[in-house]
């Protein structure tokens, strides 16, 4: 085992958390959720996506959202950019660090972004080439590494080529996804074994959905492998749009949880973010029940 004695999570539920709710969350919620998180000791947050509004409904408040969150010395606040366009909507409103997506499944990429992999990343190479012009820090997504809904299994060869190509365009750190949550320990450690051989471990994230209840087991092999950065999301909030059935991504208290537990040092402090999880929880439910549909 080579655990790391630091893991710097990802929190990705103001993003990958509420982008699967099926009523409109208020701006007003999502900037207290980021808000908080940001006083939990999180380093790192995914505060929204410069996407289509006419693709995902859910975030067309990003430039609102970003511009209101009191941002925190020493805090990211990272969003996903699909093109040229969300980056220049982004950085009207000061973002200093992107993310860009792609999948390692054909079929899935052609379902989630009307393209394939080849095409969506020529999408996203102005941004790569842009934010190095601008000193923009970029992250690069890689789902369905373990399987696709679509296509069924996809092959490692492919995650390690979309991986390593993402590297080797400017990404800084490539975070690898099971969207669809159907990974176990043993393939979980296989692909990221494979995947190291091409891209430093530094450089590698992982990101795993919990459809299966495998998300924890599948975190602990990959971080003794090394692997010393994992997303999640506050409450477990998530899922996939694109993945019918996929459940939300691993709780970010359960994480923090087995991380203390194991000894490794993430600080952030578990009472402020199970709190931070109740408190989003609380607000989900009163606007499911109620069928809240207009943002703030």
């Amino acid at each position: 085992m080579s655990l790391s004695r630091h893991v710097r999570i990802v929190e990705v539920g103001a993003r990958d958390g509420l982008q699967n709710e099926k009523v409109v969350v208020p701006t007003a919620v999502k900037i207290e959720l980021i808000d908080r998180l940001s006083d939990t000791g999180l380093q790192s947050i995914e505060a929204t996506s410069f996407v289509s509004p006419k693709w995902v409904p859910q975030l067309a408040d990003a430039a609102g959202v970003y511009s209101a969150i009191q941002k925190k010395p020493g805090v990211r606040y990272p969003v996903l950019v699909p093109n040229l366009q969300g980056y220049d909507r982004a950085r009207a409103v000061g973002v200093t660090e992107v993310a860009v997506f792609t999948a390692a499944s054909e079929a899935f990429n052609r379902k989630n972004t009307n393209a394939s992999i080849d095409e969506s990343i020529d999408r996203f190479a102005p941004v790569l080439e842009r934010a190095r012009n601008d000193g923009i820090a970029v992250r690069g997504y890689v789902s369905t590494v373990l399987g696709c809904p679509y296509q069924g299994d996809v092959p490692v060869a492919d995650v390690v080529r979309v991986a390593k190509r993402l590297h080797d365009m400017g990404c800084y750190e490539v975070s690898l996804g099971d969207t669809i949550g159907i990974g176990t320990p043993a393939k979980a450690r296989a692909m990221l074994a494979a995947v190291a051989e091409r891209v430093p471990m530094s450089a590698l994230a992982v990101h795993f959905h919990d459809t299966r209840g495998q998300a924890l087991a599948n975190i602990l092999a990959c971080l003794e492998l090394g692997v010393a950065v994992v997303d999640s999301s506050v409450s477990g909030a998530g899922g996939c749009p694109y993945a019918h059935g996929a459940t939300g991504n691993v709780a970010s208290e359960d994480l923090v949880y087995m991380l203390h537990g194991l000894g490794l040092a993430t600080g952030i402090d578990l009472d402020k973010l199970v709190a931070t999880g109740r408190w989003l929880s609380a607000q989900l439910a009163r606007d499911n029940g109620s069928k809240v549909g207009k943002a703030a």
